[in-house]
């Protein structure tokens, strides 16, 4: 029973030893890489870049106010349409006390004039019905009184302006009361009622009251790098995509290509602008992120097989001609290449259509 227990543990092991010499045998031994096959077809390609950018309304304005003061009336919303010269806001004027100062001051010396003036020519008017100075003399007296007058009303009319902002010879103009410069969308209206605002001068860029933009005529913006901007021209036809409607697509024109270049993250970036053509019943909204595509380059009727299927050597490009599909074989085959989509590759010379490539390792 011993010898059995014994010859059987002997066994055992040596099974175990040569079962382990036997796999790792095998596993040294080469294995047969597989690859996928490729078939070279017939295809139109093009080349094409993407710009990434925004669309905007080709004419988009800030109103500012005219007087600085506070809000105390606002008569439109964001996203309400506006008519050239319609009142969007009303402000009361708060004057500056110098302005106001001098303006009184005019008013008060406009006033002592007017009426020594006024003095004057009454004085004329007697002594020429009596006879006494010449028509001249009363023409000149007259001529002076008018003046005087124009004065007086000039300077109480400035003074309602820098007191009020309101003109008293054209109400209807008022300075209080802002109105859209264009006709278009309001984007914006960033005050509300009781907010402070000043006028655009020298020192600041003053107070935007509401940004009006006119929506129907778009244009797409964006950069394209400086390694493609020589292949692009004016008058390029451009396909729009719109992040927001994935399904639409909005054709354009290439109208504005930048002389100067912007460095953006060490790259040299150029400006390019599209004219957007958009249908009647789509609405885009400003500032929707976007992309252009641009044809640069194009060939109908090309044999073309996956890029992945080509092997670089220095100057030279080659592919794997499938000989035996059984056994997967394959000869090395110079090619000539053209232009590519990014996916697929024109071969000009060097296989045929319907030829089998090598492609990609197929992993187990």
């Amino acid at each position: 029973m011993k010898k059995i227990i014994k010859w059987a543990t002997v066994a055992i092991i040596a099974s175990v030893f040569i079962g382990t010499f036997v796999f790792l045998y095998q596993k040294s031994l080469p294995q047969q890489s597989r690859y996928e096959t490729n078939l070279a077809t017939i295809k139109d390609l093009q080349k094409t870049t993407i710009i990434t950018g925004k669309i905007e309304p080709r004419d988009e304005v800030n109103i500012k106010p005219q007087i600085s003061g506070i809000i105390t009336e606002l008569y439109k919303e964001a996203g309400e349409m506006v008519a050239k010269n319609e009142v969007i806001a009303k402000v009361k004027v708060i004057p500056d006390m110098g302005n106001l100062s001098a303006a009184e001051n005019r008013v008060y010396l406009a006033n002592l004039a007017f009426k020594q003036a006024q003095t004057d020519h009454e004085r004329m008017k007697r002594l020429y019905n009596d006879k006494v100075i010449s028509a001249e003399d009363f023409e000149k007296s007259e001529m002076a009184f008018k003046q005087a007058e124009a004065e007086k009303n000039g300077a109480e009319d400035a003074l309602n302006i820098v007191r009020d902002g309101i003109s008293l010879s054209n109400a209807n103009m008022s300075t209080t009361l802002i109105r859209s410069t264009i006709d278009g969308l309001i984007l914006d209206i960033p005050v509300k009622v009781g907010n402070s605002v000043i006028l655009s001068n020298s020192f600041n860029d003053g107070t935007t009251i509401a940004t009006v933009a006119d929506m129907s005529d778009l244009i797409f913006k964006g950069m394209i790098d400086e390694t493609e901007v020589g292949r692009i021209h004016q008058d390029m036809p451009v396909d729009i995509t719109v992040g927001a409607i994935p399904d639409l697509h909005l054709t354009a024109i290439l109208e504005y290509i930048s002389p100067k270049a912007i460095e953006e993250n060490g790259a040299n970036q150029f400006e390019v602008k599209a004219a957007i053509t958009l249908p009647n019943d789509v609405t885009i909204r400003s500032g929707y992120s976007a992309n252009a595509e641009i044809v640069l380059d194009g060939v109908k009727g090309a044999v073309t097989i996956p890029e992945s299927s080509l092997e670089f050597s220095g100057d030279s490009v080659f592919v794997y001609l499938l000989t035996d599909s059984i056994k997967q074989t394959y000869v090395r085959q110079q090619v000539t290449t053209g232009i590519s989509d990014g996916v697929n590759i024109e071969i000009k010379s060097g296989i045929k259509a319907n030829d089998k490539v090598r492609g990609i390792e197929v992993k187990d």
